[in-house]
């Protein structure tokens, strides 16, 4: 069963953190960038569905557009990922979880240049207006622990009962003053360049 995802809406946000704690970072700011769509979920109010792969499939779009969106937002190259969703009221949070398996992963992934790391994700059930944490992580290497961050996203209007708010978030670097030692971002590097 294909299906074609109606898209109700895009919505961006670009947050950036110039200093924490009373401290500038030799880095630069921190940019962080959430690029979503709200989709109509073909599977809300009918119950149980034992074959979600009609999300799974067409999640790819929606990957390449959030991915690209969400690079033309941040205007820089990706440093650190994760993917978020809401399912509405009327569906459930499998949903939500089938649009965000690796269809979409990888999709998101050749958007941004990332590297075959897992990809960081969350998901759950709520009315409109409710916000999410989106973990974030170093696209190449899940265990950089400067990139360990989130990325609150809320959409006012969003996700109706009928709907999907599918997220994609970026950013440009890892955390501000980050000093919690473990594996380094050079140390990643240098590894992935053997």
């Amino acid at each position: 069963m294909g299906v074609e995802l109606v898209v109700r809406k895009t919505w961006t946000q670009v947050e950036e953190i110039r200093r924490c704690a009373g401290e500038e970072d030799s880095g630069g700011p921190l940019r962080k960038v959430a690029a979503c769509a709200v989709i109509v979920n073909p599977l809300a109010g009918r119950g149980f569905v034992a074959d979600l792969s009609a999300l799974i499939d067409a999640s790819g779009e929606v990957g390449v557009e959030l991915g690209k969106a969400a690079v033309a937002a941040l205007g820089e190259p990706v440093a650190s990922y994760g993917k978020g969703a809401i399912a509405g009221v009327a569906g459930e949070q499998e949903h939500a979880n089938a649009m965000l398996t690796s269809v979409f992963g990888n999709a998101l992934r050749d958007a941004v240049g990332g590297g075959r790391a897992w990809i960081t994700s969350v998901t759950k059930v709520a009315p409109a207006g409710t916000a999410i944490d989106v973990p974030l992580a170093f696209k190449d290497d899940i265990w950089v622990r400067s990139h360990y961050d989130a990325l609150q996203v809320r959409v006012e209007d969003a996700p109706l009962p009928d709907e999907i708010l599918v997220i994609a978030a970026v950013a440009n670097r890892g955390r501000l003053n980050a000093r919690l030692g473990g594996r380094t971002l050079e140390q990643a590097r240098a590894e992935a360049d053997q």
